[in-house]
């Protein structure tokens, strides 16, 4: 028997502290989308109007040009690029706390499960600590429980196959964070097209003018191509940092419920030239 339709665990007994992390998850995401909304209609409030009412909130939510006449008017694919990001932002940053939420030491390698687990080995109640890591989905319950059912083939069956679960439970870990990863790879390239599209807009504006350009109408393109690479890397650095946070606390938590799990099989080692993992299963 494997353990690969349990690798994917529902995390039954963290339920409760789930639903109030991911209700401050959405009042935070909430807040941030109201504050935007706030910008965009600060922002489309201004256009019409001058260059002397550009506000600054409105100024990262929206992106304005302003004609030779100064009159402000908001850039839609400017605005719509820099709302990419803004929604990438909101996405990233509730992304890292629900999986700094299901990468946690309790889910991988609670204390409380590997003190019952041991208290039952050191009694030889293998068959009983079996029985209680079937309820248990974090990554030491699984090799636990792999390894017991290989408690019969001896004791180096048992630690082949904790290595094999913890193998495998690392690396679906690690495929569940890859998103936030991604996210911060391609942030910065988003900002980076904007960045060339301002640039582009900006050179526009020049040849329009025969080469003789307002600085106001210069800056229209040149605020797009800033704010967009500003909203990039807001993005891409917290995704980034808490990727690299995240892995290395997976790494190192699945690599202690491995070292705990072989330790707490050490009574299955044989000695005096027998199996003593056979003995101890008949």
């Amino acid at each position: 028997m494997t353990v690969k339709t349990r690798i994917n665990p529902d995390h039954r007994s963290m339920q409760p502290k789930s639903r109030h992390r991911h209700g401050r998850i959405i009042i935070a995401s909430a807040a941030f989308t109201a504050l935007a909304a706030t910008g965009l209609a600060h922002a489309a409030t201004g256009a019409g109007s001058s260059v002397e009412s550009t506000g600054f909130v409105g100024m990262f939510f929206a992106s304005r040009s302003a004609g030779p006449d100064g009159v402000l008017r908001i850039e839609w694919f400017g605005t719509i690029l820099i709302w990419i990001l803004l929604l990438l932002s909101v996405t990233g940053f509730g992304l890292a706390l629900n999986l700094a939420t299901l990468n946690s030491r309790q889910t991988i390698l609670p204390r409380s499960q590997v003190d019952k687990v041991r208290s039952l080995l050191k009694r030889g109640s293998w068959k009983e600590a079996m029985v209680l890591s079937r309820d248990d989905d974090s990554d030491f319950g699984l090799m636990i429980q792999a390894a017991l059912r290989e408690a019969p083939q001896g004791f180096a069956a048992m630690v082949a196959r904790t290595e094999q679960v913890a193998i495998e439970t690392a690396t679906d870990r690690f495929r569940r964070i890859e998103p936030l990863n991604v996210l911060g790879q391609v942030a910065p390239m988003i900002g980076l097209f904007g960045t060339v599209y301002g640039m582009i807009v900006a050179f526009q504006s020049i040849v329009a003018s025969g080469g003789n350009a307002d600085p106001v109408a210069l800056a229209g393109g040149i605020g797009t191509a800033l704010v967009t690479t500003f909203w990039g890397l807001l993005v891409a650095i917290p995704a980034l940092a808490g990727y690299a946070f995240i892995r290395n606390r997976v790494d190192a938590l699945n690599s202690e419920a491995e070292s705990t799990t072989v330790e707490l099989l050490e009574r299955f080692k044989p000695s005096g030239g027998s199996d003593a993992g056979e003995e101890r299963t008949e």
